[in-house]
């Protein structure tokens, strides 16, 4: 007997499943990948990363690192992966993430109450039923989903960065270090490709004359940047950044503040940065490059950048379609639909953005499907959680104007507070009174300690 359907075995599909079935439901966990590609994955475990290996700051007065304290009190499954396949990132939380997936999938397979199921799901199903499906939901899901809401999805352009070999990195002109020296490693936590002014004139140049992979009727819907249906500002790829000015990208991703080329002593001109990307160091990701460049000329270009001269590219950079719905006309805060309550979505499809966001998402899908079957007042936190109010402001966003959303302060209602506080005092405001206001929410709906013990100490 199944009680519970989940649709996707991505971020927000393996902790929704998780935290269904840790409250005692018995799932089914559907996931079309290998046998139906989505052409960004390339492996089969579930919660593959195909972007960034990071999941944003884990610093507590960041919000990032505020959303990841929530899940933490909430029991998350995929944070706790995630923190023990770890590497050095500063102050952020970045993973292997091959060892990451894989460790997501091993606690999905061995789960007594959940079964995984290698197929499509083709149509939203009539029983008690989580959607998550992720950015790359497939076409017929989508008219499926399209059918039932009667409105057209929204969509937006998403683009992932290059990998190259660590060994085939010239380290006598690139250098370790992390920004103001604050790192784990006492060497530094990036490595550091360095540019003089000239360097990077020729190297924007060279950028913005590439080759790249037509996107046919789409292309000046990704020009024209950030409206929804068209966009996501976070994920602009490096040569539509390029467009908006030679000095764009010096005051953007290869900005070189806190940093200091131990070869001349002084501040670059700007910087590349390349994080790690696997636990035995041996891969590196160029941090905010995403491209949708023609693979031969990545290799060109991006070997214009110092110290990747003859850099070894194992994965290259591509763009892929997002789908999202229009959730602020499709859900309502506990993540259900508004006319079916036994079904929820979670994920990037609702809205929510970044690593960290899905997860979030999934985690409270996962609470409140439990909730709902088992006759529970369901779980709908206060606006001042940052999960609080990614769900609010994903329900609640002027539809002409939605667009993806990450974890953010600028979401949260304000501070009342009479003192001027500086920017992390402020930070570090919002998550006390953010954590204050979990807890007690916690306690009130039962999802205290004794529930979320199962998920703490499995």
């Amino acid at each position: 007997m199944t009680d519970l359907i989940v649709v996707g075995g991505g971020l927000a599909g393996s902790e929704a499943a998780w935290q269904a079935a840790q409250r005692g439901l018995k799932v089914n966990l559907y996931e079309m990948r290998p046998s139906t590609p989505t052409g960004a994955h390339q492996s089969a475990d579930l919660a593959e990363l195909v972007c960034s290996n990071s999941l944003g700051s884990n610093l507590p007065d960041r919000a990032s690192g505020l959303l990841k304290n929530e899940l933490r009190r909430l029991g998350s499954m995929l944070v706790r992966c995630a923190e023990s396949t770890a590497l050095p990132a500063g102050g952020a939380l970045a993973v292997d993430r091959e060892g990451f997936a894989s460790q997501v999938t091993h606690r999905i397979q061995v789960h007594p109450n959940i079964t995984l199921i290698r197929e499509e799901v083709s149509e939203i199903p009539d029983t008690a039923t989580i959607i998550a499906s992720g950015p790359l939901t497939s076409e017929s899901l989508s008219n499926s989903i399209a059918g039932l809401s009667g409105e057209e999805h929204l969509f937006f352009f998403d683009a992932i960065s290059p990998i190259v070999s660590a060994d085939s990195i010239n380290m006598n002109i690139a250098f370790r270090a992390s920004r103001y020296g604050n790192g784990e490693q006492a060497e530094g936590d990036y490595i550091n490709c360095p540019f003089t002014q000239e360097e990077y004139f020729a190297f924007i140049q060279a950028l913005q004359s590439a080759g790249r992979i037509e996107l046919r009727s789409f292309e000046e819907a990704i020009r024209s940047g950030v409206k929804a249906g068209h966009f996501f500002e976070g994920c602009l790829p490096v040569e539509i950044l390029a467009e908006r000015g030679r000095d764009s990208l010096a005051f953007g991703p290869m900005r070189p503040v806190g940093l200091t080329d131990p070869r001349t002593g002084r501040r670059p001109w700007a910087v590349v940065q390349l994080r790690q990307d696997n636990l035995a160091g041996s891969l590196y990701n160029l941090v905010g490059f995403q491209t949708n460049l023609k693979f031969p000329e990545q290799k060109r270009v991006f070997g214009l950048i110092p110290g990747l001269e003859k850099a070894d590219f194992l994965r290259f950079g591509q763009m892929h379609r997002n789908t999202f719905i229009a959730s602020p006309k499709l859900l309502r805060p506990t993540l259900q639909h508004i006319t079916r309550d036994d079904l929820f979505f979670a994920g990037q499809i609702t809205g929510v953005e970044g690593y960290i966001g899905n997860i979030a998402t999934g985690l409270l899908a996962g609470i409140n499907a439990a909730r709902q079957l088992q006759e529970k007042e369901l779980l709908s936190l206060p606006s001042t959680t940052m999960l609080g109010a990614l769900c609010h402001y994903v329900t609640h966003a002027d539809l002409k104007d939605f667009q993806p959303m990450k974890a953010n302060f600028g979401i949260l209602p304000s501070l009342e507070s009479r003192t001027r506080l500086g920017k992390r005092e402020r930070g570090q405001a919002y998550a006390d009174r953010s954590l204050a206001d979990l807890d007690s929410a916690l306690l009130r709906s039962e999802e205290s300690e004794e529930s979320i013990s199962i998920s703490i100490h499995d």
